[in-house]
């Protein structure tokens, strides 16, 4: 089916073009695996692309829901600035941190531009900017550009681009024509994908979302890249080899054995003296972002190094270390075969006081931080890591139903039987969890901790970050709100009496044990505040109390 054409770039228009670009990232990512080779032959690069843009979806996606209840739509700058935002935070690989540069880089342009709608034939004079900008800070963020690489493909595209007249479709189509010219180029100007035969992972990656953007502003998809690329010119023409990104080893041979990636909150002095210092370090070094929050990305010898160097700029979280030695990137050996578990729980946790619980109890964690909700990737990277032939897949979030069904559809397909318990909060998977016993059979298990899940009400104790309308009423900005199974059911000015009016409707309906879990920011007395109220007033419910730390609510609270 045709895709309907967007004639403006507002915020439809990044909307339509988010979904082209996933799918058209879906379809590639096993081929850009496969020709994976540079900076690291691990064949990730299509991997990191998509987790990286599904980020940006997803962001997308909540501004949109946003406004779907009679609030209007969203800006052209509400929009670009969530995708920008989006790949920042779920950026993975050297790759997934360029892309994120170059959406951040576009988002600075057209966000900029948003006071007024400029005609059609006009509205290429800013997609052109975009571009540009784009290709310039990508390059800017990269400590040691490289060309043949998706640096040079970015760069080609703006450089059509400012060729291009006419709307945004002509734009995007010059754009996409010159990136396609420039990724079958990359050969002859970097040696490890000559010796491959094979055109730049990342490169071929662009190309496809920029040929995403031409279908949504033509309304029909561009021509496939071939995966043998055009002859290069004085030269012989490429080859794609599935799973050479496995196979040439000696082109990275004696590289940094570690990867080395996470979010950084810091100012921009801090910053430039991280990135002398990580330049120091290691290699591959990409630093994007900015106003306060960065993805540092760095391949090095010592991880611990390039952790401390975090530390001392700013708060690093989200610190993803990956060993480059593990497994036959750069061996050619075998990795050691360990074990598959019968059966494991995977879990997404909104806490570190939470995920050292879970993970006490046995569960693989994937760790949410507050509006940071984790990719279906990331949720199959979890059940992979667990490494088990039965996997229960604990989302713990109402909002991550689609996105946990998404990852378990995906682990089905690798051979791991998987089984998705919708629990809606952090509390009824601590019932859940209570109850799993790994020696029955898979079936029954599940049943018991889905009914375990299911007998848990659930509530949650915030603050109201804007005026809106709720079940209860009107909030205003500073409410503390009480939300009873996802509802809000009481709005009051203090925290502690506010969770003391929500735990006594709880409990009105009957309860055997309160689970309270504390987030960092609520008051210090207030668990034994109410634990005293269930004490008094309650004599045959318990409770248990849990420290949750920055988990986004004050306090979360479950009745079984």
């Amino acid at each position: 089916m045709a895709q309907v054409p967007q004639t403006f770039f507002d915020a439809l228009a990044v909307r339509t073009w988010c979904g082209l670009a996933l799918r058209a990232l879906g379809r590639a990512r096993a081929e850009i695996d496969a020709i994976n080779v540079y900076p690291v032959a691990d064949g990730d690069t299509g991997t990191n692309l998509y987790m990286t843009w599904e980020s940006a979806v997803t962001a997308v996606e909540a501004v949109f829901e946003g406004y779907e209840t009679g609030c209007g739509e969203p800006s052209l700058a509400d929009a670009v600035h969530a995708m920008a935002h989006g790949a920042l935070i779920g950026a993975r690989g050297n790759s997934g941190t360029i892309l994120a540069q170059l959406l951040r880089g576009m988002a600075q342009v057209l966000a900029a531009d948003d006071a007024g709608r400029e005609p059609p034939h006009l509205e290429g004079g800013r997609l052109r900017l975009a571009l540009r900008r784009a290709a310039d800070s990508a390059r800017q963020a990269v400590a040691h550009p490289v060309e043949g690489t998706v640096l040079t493909v970015a760069s080609a595209a703006a450089n059509a681009a400012e060729r291009a007249e006419g709307d945004c479709a002509a734009v995007a189509r010059a754009a996409y024509e010159g990136a396609r010219a420039a990724l079958a180029a990359t050969p002859g100007q970097l040696a490890v994908l000559q010796q491959a035969g094979v055109v730049d992972a990342g490169g071929r990656g662009l190309v496809a979302v920029l040929g995403s953007l031409v279908e949504a502003f033509t309304g029909e998809a561009v021509r496939e890249v071939p995966k043998v690329p055009e002859p290069v010119a004085g030269g012989h023409a490429p080859v794609t080899v599935p799973g050479a990104g496995l196979c040439v080893a000696a082109a990275e041979a004696g590289g940094p054995a570690f990867e080395v990636i996470y979010l950084l909150e810091a100012g921009d002095t801090a910053v430039a003296r991280l990135r002398e210092r990580l330049d120091a370090l290691g290699e591959s070094l990409v630093v994007v972002g900015g106003d306060g929050l960065w993805n540092v990305h760095v391949h090095v010898d010592d991880a611990g190094a390039a952790v401390e160097a975090g530390v001392e700029a700013g708060r690093p979280y989200r610190i993803k270390i990956t060993h480059f030695g593990l497994g036959d990137v750069h061996t050619g050996a075998e990795r050691p075969t360990r074990e598959r578990a019968q059966r494991a729980v995977v879990a997404v946790v909104p806490g570190e006081g939470l995920a050292g619980l879970y993970t006490e109890a046995g569960a693989t964690t994937v760790l949410a931080r507050p509006g940071e909700p984790p990719a279906s990737g990331e949720l199959v990277q979890a059940v992979r890591r667990a490494h088990a032939r039965e996997v229960v897949l604990l989302p713990n979030d109402a909002e991550l139903r689609h996105t946990a069904a998404a990852a378990a559809e995906q682990a089905r397909a690798e051979g791991i039987r998987v089984a998705l318990i919708p629990t809606r909060s952090a509390v009824q998977g601590i019932a859940a969890l209570a109850v799993h016993e790994a020696a029955r059979r898979f079936d029954e298990d599940v049943v018991q901790m889905t009914s375990a899940a299911g007998a848990t009400r659930y509530a949650e104790v915030v603050v109201a970050e804007h005026q809106s309308w709720t079940t209860a009423g009107i909030c205003q900005a500073g409410d503390v709100l009480g939300l009873i199974d996802g509802d809000v059911a009481v709005i009051g000015p203090d925290v502690t009496a506010t969770a003391e009016t929500v735990l006594d409707r709880m409990l009105q309906a009957g309860g055997e044990l309160v689970t309270l879990v504390i987030g960092d920011d609520a008051p210090e007395t207030i668990a034994r505040h109410l634990q005293a109220r269930v004490r008094e007033s309650y004599l045959a419910v318990d409770t248990v109390v849990y420290q949750g730390g920055r988990q986004g609510a004050l306090l979360l609270i479950g009745v079984e």
